[in-house]
């Protein structure tokens, strides 16, 4: 008997946990709903982090894959003067160094400053699309905060003046039930805003990554176009 009671009240228990669980989600959720407003914002930006990062992440990541014998058949194609095949691999590849090398055997044969300068023009237009979108992005991992702190100052002035307007009959209930929906807009807008700024901490690292490969590939192309000068 004792070993069934136990049983039915350790059951019971778990079932009073579970209950109490499934309560405490369905309140957050309704507290988030209890934001107010403000809520609508930062959710918005919060798809708009997510989004940016997806569509950029992927893009650099493809911008940074290059074939390793690339450079070693561009040089092998100018050695033997054939300009046109190594013209063709270059449009063969979608990539930014690729992009930037073609724009350089375009050049050959006109003064090496002029053949620099359009390098590093087409370099810069690719390093401006790999860094599109990013400026968003940093503008959701600053905005979502201050909209969150918006919220909050609103709503914490909304509770104090149902106080006020609440006279000698005070409820301390009603005050804070004020202020704790007033601060759930400052957590969802710096869990946005934490997660938006890791997002564009990495994203600009990856674009350093793609644009040490542009300069170092600009160098290999330009020591091997003075290699014929540095012979004769």
């Amino acid at each position: 008997m004792l070993i069934l009671l136990q049983a039915d009240l350790t059951g019971a228990a778990n079932q009073a946990l579970a209950e109490q669980e499934g309560e405490i989600t369905m309140s957050f959720f309704e507290l988030a709903m209890k934001g107010g407003w403000v809520m609508i914002p930062i959710v918005l930006l919060s798809f708009v982090a997510i989004y940016i990062f997806s569509e950029r992440y992927f893009a650099i990541r493809k911008a940074s894959k290059m074939d390793i014998n690339f450079m070693n058949r561009i040089k092998d194609y100018i050695h033997e003067g054939k300009l046109e095949s190594a013209h063709a691999l270059c449009q063969s590849f979608n990539n930014p160094i690729a992009r930037m090398i073609e724009k350089g055997i375009n050049r050959i044969g006109r003064p090496l400053n002029d053949v620099a300068a359009a390098i590093e023009n087409v370099g810069k237009l690719e390093i401006y699309k790999l860094e599109k979108g990013l400026a968003l992005l940093a503008t959701c991992s600053g905005g979502a905060p201050m909209l969150g702190f918006l919220g909050t100052v609103m709503g914490m002035v909304r509770a104090f003046y149902d106080m006020s307007m609440s006279g000698n009959n005070i409820d301390v209930s009603l005050l804070s039930g004020g202020i704790y929906t007033a601060l759930i807009t400052t957590v969802a807008g710096l869990i946005v805003g934490i997660l938006a700024y890791f997002a564009y901490n990495i994203l600009v690292s990856n674009v350093e990554k793609v644009v040490f490969q542009l300069e170092a590939h600009s160098t290999e192309f330009m020591d091997l176009l003075n290699e014929p000068a540095k012979r004769m």
